[in-house]
């Protein structure tokens, strides 16, 4: 691995964990293109589940008092049943087929998101809570594959959280949980190779100063600029998927 291969993964690990520290999501998914082009799936995949890991547990540990428990335990219910499968399927499918249909899929969603951040009469159809519930299980099968299913829980999150700071911390909270699973499945397969360690260590301070800076620059944005945020990650961690 090269000076350089590794200079511009940590560039890439800064930018995208600052944006994933501000919004509590979509690090993992921004990272990943880049990520591969530079070092290959094997060697991006695990060291991106712990940046993820590392950077959702400092916002969890800034902003506990935020969480809402009841939300986290039902989307860990639905995830959780769809990570193994996620995991199983990522063995077992076409990766390009799987990330274009998602691809489409997450698209629609952050265009319909967008536009209704810009109406001026806001009332809007809930989503249905079953609907909800097969999103955040696919969502689980999704982060079990690439360790992207955030746009697909983000779905349900800004149905049920709409106060920010819930949003942020509870989705943090589930990153941390479900990207520990991850790792440990990592290490028990032997995924986490001495080339992997070795280029953690390089990013680990990118990745604190992105979060550190991200931290601050959330809590200098209004609910609006916020939420316009997290659907404009969505639409463009979507369009990664065709890369």
């Amino acid at each position: 691995m090269t000076t350089l291969t590794i200079v511009l993964f940590c560039l890439v690990i800064f930018i995208t964990h600052f944006l994933g520290s501000v919004t509590g999501n979509g690090c993992t998914v921004l990272a990943l293109p880049f990520a591969i082009m530079l070092t290959g799936i094997k060697i991006a995949k695990p060291v991106l589940t712990i940046c993820g890991l590392l950077l959702c547990l400092y916002v969890v540990v800034v902003s506990y008092k935020d969480i809402v428990w009841k939300q986290y335990f039902r989307i860990m219910i639905f995830a959780g049943i769809g990570l193994p499968i996620g995991m199983w399927i990522f063995n077992k499918f076409p990766e390009n087929v799987l990330k274009s249909i998602l691809g489409i899929f997450i698209i629609v969603i952050s265009i319909k998101g967008l536009i209704n951040c810009y109406k001026t009469n806001k009332v809007t159809k809930p989503i249905n809570n079953y609907v909800l519930n097969f999103i955040v299980f696919i969502g689980g099968c999704v982060q079990g594959a690439f360790t992207s299913g955030g746009p697909l829980v983000i779905i349900y999150a800004t149905e049920k959280l709409k106060n920010k700071s819930n949003f942020r911390s509870t989705l943090c909270m589930v990153w941390v949980t479900l990207n520990a699973i991850i790792v440990a499945q990592n290490f028990v397969t032997g995924a986490i190779t001495p080339e992997v360690t070795k280029l953690l260590l390089f990013t680990l301070p990118f990745l604190l100063l992105g979060a550190i800076l991200g931290n601050y620059a959330y809590h200098k944005i209004n609910d609006t600029i916020f939420n316009k945020m997290v659907y404009i990650i969505l639409f463009i961690s979507a369009m990664f998927m065709f890369l």
